[in-house]
């Protein structure tokens, strides 16, 4: 059987909930969501087995912070056996514009301290990501702030959008594979 890790980066607690850093947690979230499963806590994070056509699952949100997300990434993907290239990461991205998504099936950490934190653990940066473009509307040294802020709310409608373009990005990766995933969301600009 073909088993996928889903991982769904943020940080744990309600001052975090929904905030652009938190981006991971909330795709996974409306993914479980659309499979009508959800999540429990496992070790080192909250755990969702869903069955697509087939094909094992696992959804994660690491409960060890983004900076140790590596923890947990590696913990499931040994425990269940999931190949490195069956694992699918999702993160907030300040270099991308919100109207874009980019999914690339290897590809540095790029300054992002969840990624770094897996690139260490599985000793590898040959693993497929979903950067979520959150835009770079911040003055020089905000940065922090502005990953850890909320969404205006004129960019919710947009944000939910991207959602469900992501839940079905996951879908496609899953039933697809990465290659017609990325030729099918890279090019698209999400609007309202």
């Amino acid at each position: 059987m073909n088993k996928y890790l889903i991982v769904g980066l943020g940080n744990i607690g309600a001052a975090y909930e929904h905030t652009r850093h938190n981006i991971g947690f909330d795709i996974v979230d409306a993914f479980a969501k659309k499979q009508a499963i959800s999540f429990h806590i496992g070790r080192l994070a909250e755990v969702c087995e869903i069955k697509i056509k087939g094909r094992f699952v696992l959804c994660i949100k690491p409960t060890t912070y983004m900076n140790l997300s590596g923890k947990a990434v590696k913990y499931w993907m040994e425990k269940e056996k999931i190949d490195l290239a069956n694992i699918f990461v999702i993160v907030d991205e300040v270099a991308l514009p919100l109207d874009k998504i980019r999914i690339r099936p290897t590809g540095s950490a790029g300054g992002h301290n969840g990624l770094k934190s897996i690139q260490e653990s599985l000793m590898t940066e040959n693993y497929p990501k979903l950067r979520f473009g959150v835009g770079n509307d911040y003055p020089k040294g905000g940065q922090v702030d502005y990953v850890l802020g909320k969404w205006l709310p004129e960019q919710e409608a947009l944000v939910q959008k991207k959602i469900a373009a992501c839940v079905e990005a996951i879908e496609m990766v899953v039933l697809n594979g990465i290659e017609p995933t990325m030729n099918k969301f890279n090019k698209l600009s999400i609007t309202l």
